[in-house]
């Protein structure tokens, strides 16, 4: 039996760092440039006046749950912030992020599933500069309305840091993600700006956005131009 325990901890242990390691920081924002263009485009998707109140948008190409029943995900992706000491300006720079959870499942039926995140005000994007923010713990975290169903519900645009949605098998819907964790991927952001830097000098502007980057940015550009918050 300690046998058994032991191989499915070690087979654990390989599957959380495939992650880190497949595939390029170009190839994974380019996936998230990919999903982002397709989510914005889903027919009753994210609402309009939330996507342009958001302070920040996080990107998670192809969250994948890990097996043996353990319940885990994991996931790379990237985001992106608004400039401006509000965080209210032009879109800026991607900062690659890394999402990791614990048994929350996947509540669209499949094994992979595409997320994003709207980050709602300044206190959401502070929360995400940490070393690592847990959802519904450090930050306030909500199913993201979609379509028709969003209504001027203020509480929910006050009070909520971090919205959520996923894809999955064609079906798109807000969802929720408790306990799941978002931290920056130092690694991935050295490879990409070639140097060590801390996310908030991407946030901060001091930092171009690099070629790899410029379609996810343009895709943020394109479906949302202006910040509506003040």
């Amino acid at each position: 039996m300690r046998r058994i325990y032991s191989l499915c901890f070690g087979m654990l242990l390989v599957l959380t760092s495939v992650p880190v390691f497949a595939g390029s920081v170009q190839e994974r924002l380019e996936n998230s440039a990919d999903v982002l263009h397709q989510i914005l485009n889903v027919p009753d998707g994210i609402p309009q006046a939330l996507l342009d109140r958001a302070r920040c948008v996080v990107v998670m190409p192809s969250i994948k749950k890990l097996a043996f029943g353990f319940g885990g995900s994991y996931g790379r992706g990237a985001m992106v912030c608004r400039g401006g000491r509000n965080y209210n300006g032009p879109w800026g720079a991607p900062v690659m992020y890394a999402l990791e959870g614990g048994s929350f499942g996947f509540q669209l039926g499949g094994q992979a599933s595409d997320f994003v995140f709207l980050v709602m005000n300044q206190d959401g994007v502070r929360s995400l500069l940490k070393s690592k923010v847990k959802l519904g713990g450090d930050a306030s975290a909500a199913a993201g309305p979609v379509g028709r169903a969003m209504t001027a519900d203020t509480d929910l645009l006050m009070h909520t840091e971090i919205l959520s949605y996923a894809r999955s098998r064609g079906l798109f819907a807000g969802i929720s993600l408790q306990g799941s964790t978002l931290r920056p991927d130092g690694g991935a952001n050295e490879d990409l700006y070639g140097r060590r830097i801390s996310p908030e000098e991407i946030i901060d502007g001091r930092v171009a956005v690099p070629d790899a980057g410029r379609r996810l940015v343009s895709e943020l550009e394109r479906a949302s131009p202006h910040n509506i918050s003040g």
